[in-house]
């Protein structure tokens, strides 16, 4: 299942993030804490570099909580601080301030020491598409400045937003890279809606799903779908998820569309309970 996604705006923001790099503190990197590794942009990592940076790992809600808990510990570093959160509850995010003021106290004790008394952290916001980045920041800012939705894509332009803890945010579209060189994280971030699902075939997605989920999650498959046993086969558990819920249409057919959203809206929404498809030792 081949995919590629990588819109001309999304392009245009990489020069963005390389141009106002310069204008900010520090960088606060969105990932989801199901797919640590897949929703990260190795670009971003290029292009950030010693820059002081925070890796929020977000719908952590929905994750595995111990799993999480060792992509923190795998991926803090001298110039790295990773916090586990919850964007949308709000959760983990009063632990942002203070870590940026540790990362910066050389910065701040010298601006200081020059008088400055009012000082104000200048942090870019930076992300795959549909990560969370516009919920983080209205959360943060408390107010609905930057523009949020569950598809990919709806930020575009670069933004400023203030917040009453003495920080600035720059807001920048959700940008992926050109191509996908493992299919594995091309279908992580499609599973997750990070890829619009109307470029994808959705019903060989949901297909693909079943298959990871029979492998890595068998007892949630069973335990959501009321199913007795699974099949080895995909195909025949996406048949019998159907049949229970009665996405039969004419001579007993199943129809495979309707399984196909509702089995990826119910992962999406957390209601297979809290999976990681990734790990560090993997």
């Amino acid at each position: 299942m081949s995919i590629n996604w990588f819109p001309g705006h999304m392009a245009k923001t990489r020069r963005q993030i390389k141009e106002n790099l310069k204008l900010v503190d520090a960088v606060i990197e969105i990932r989801d804490a199901r797919i640590v590794k897949s929703s990260a942009n190795p670009d971003i990592e290029d292009i950030c570099q010693n820059k002081p940076r925070i890796i929020l790992l977000n719908k952590s809600d929905l994750s595995e909580e111990k799993v999480t808990k060792q992509w923190v510990k795998e991926l803090s570093n001298e110039h790295t601080k990773v916090l586990s959160v919850n964007c949308l509850k709000g959760l983990g995010l009063k632990n942002i301030k203070p870590a940026l003021d540790e990362m910066l106290k050389e910065k701040h004790d010298n601006l200081r020491s020059k008088g400055v008394v009012n000082i104000v952290t200048r942090v870019m916001v930076v992300g795959i598409p549909n990560v969370g980045k516009s919920t983080f920041i209205n959360k943060l800012a408390k107010n609905n400045i930057a523009k949020t939705g569950d598809k990919p894509g709806v930020t575009r332009n670069k933004q400023w937003i203030k917040t009453k803890i003495g920080i600035e945010l720059m807001d920048t579209p959700g940008v992926l890279w050109p191509k996908f060189e493992d299919e594995t994280v091309g279908l992580d971030l499609a599973f997750t809606g990070a890829i619009k699902d109307e470029i994808m075939d959705i019903e060989d997605l949901a297909l693909k799903l079943i298959e990871t989920l029979q492998i890595n999650y068998p007892e949630r498959l069973k335990e959501r779908y009321k199913l007795p046993e699974l099949s080895e086969s995909a195909l025949e558990n996406m048949d019998n998820i159907g049949k229970k819920r009665g996405a039969v249409i004419a001579r007993g057919n199943i129809d495979y569309n309707r399984v196909a959203v509702m089995l990826l809206d119910e992962f999406r929404g957390g209601k297979l309970g809290n999976i990681s498809l990734e790990k560090p030792e993997k």
